[in-house]
């Protein structure tokens, strides 16, 4: 998913609504300036800092989707918008202003977390949504600002309804869930910079390794799932542990390349579709997902 970077404002804004004169028009076009007016109003009405958002808000952003924000629009879930913060945390790591790269490396690790919380079953996420955030700036750091915003929103088009799912799931359903989760972000939070492996098979070693532990994680919790076709998957993912063990372990290039490719084409999403419609899940794998194990 793309991951875009929205900052906070050092400054806060009162939405100011423009006042437009009515002069010696037609009915039609009064009746369109009038309504216009009052769409204007109300979006104004709407507007609140970004240092105010609170998880579950439901928004549209003013200007570009990348750099400084001021404010959003806020309406609600059931109006189509552009974006909901489905998450939120303190950065507490640093005193001093750690930098832009560094906020962001922080917001990477923990907005999927955070979102994953709000939203588990992130199939049911609508089509196009991608995970964002609002962080400090330097000169907000300076007025204590320290909160990271996570949001789940649309480049182009809108939604709706809430995303926040995580309450109407029952108890297996969110044991798979974080499990599988978790497999897909120790796959992605650790993938090498380059493509060249066998310049950077450490760094392959180590993703394979953080995958194994992850599957690990997975199949225990999955013991606890019942269901035919849950079973099924759970001999998968069994093999898929042992291969991508057997790439983290690997002595030399050629074995690993076949664990490797092997444990890979064994997590393919596609495997899991009939254990998610066995347990009332999303069971469309998303289109990015799709598209890297693609054949």
């Amino acid at each position: 998913m793309a991951v875009r970077t929205p900052h906070r404002s050092p400054r806060g804004l009162t939405a100011v609504a423009a006042l437009i004169a009515l002069g010696a028009v037609g009915c039609s076009d009064v009746s369109e300036a009038v309504g216009s007016a009052k769409d204007g109003a109300k979006k104004a009405a709407r507007q609140r800092s970004v240092f105010s958002l609170d998880v579950g808000d439901c928004y549209n952003p003013n200007g570009k989707a990348e750099g400084e924000a001021y404010l959003v629009e806020i309406v609600p879930c059931d109006e189509a918008h552009q974006g909901q913060v489905v998450g939120e945390f303190a950065i507490q790591q640093a005193r001093k202003y750690p930098g832009e790269d560094a906020v962001t490396t922080i917001a990477d690790t923990r907005c999927p977390v955070e979102a994953q919380k709000y939203a588990p079953d992130t199939w049911a996420l609508p089509q196009g949504v991608g995970l964002s955030y609002y962080t400090p700036t330097a000169e907000s750091w300076a007025t204590d600002d320290r909160l990271v915003s996570c949001t789940y929103s649309l480049d182009k088009g809108t939604f709706k309804g809430t995303l926040d799912t995580a309450k109407t799931l029952g108890p297996e359903q969110l044991t798979y869930l974080k499990g599988s989760n978790a497999v897909y972000e120790a796959l992605w939070a650790n993938q090498p910079e380059t493509d060249d492996i066998e310049g950077d098979l450490d760094a392959y070693q180590a993703q394979a390794k953080a995958v194994a532990a992850a599957l690990d994680t997975h199949l225990k919790g999955l013991k606890g799932v019942k269901g035919a076709q849950v079973g099924t998957l759970h001999g998968t993912l069994v093999k898929a542990a042992g291969e991508w063990r057997k790439a983290a372990n690997a002595g030399d290039l050629d074995t690993f390349y076949v664990a490797y490719d092997a444990g890979f084409t064994l997590i393919d999403p596609n495997k899991s579709v009939a254990a998610r419609k066995e347990l009332g899940l999303a069971t469309t794998v998303p289109a990015d997902e799709a598209e890297v194990w693609a054949p």
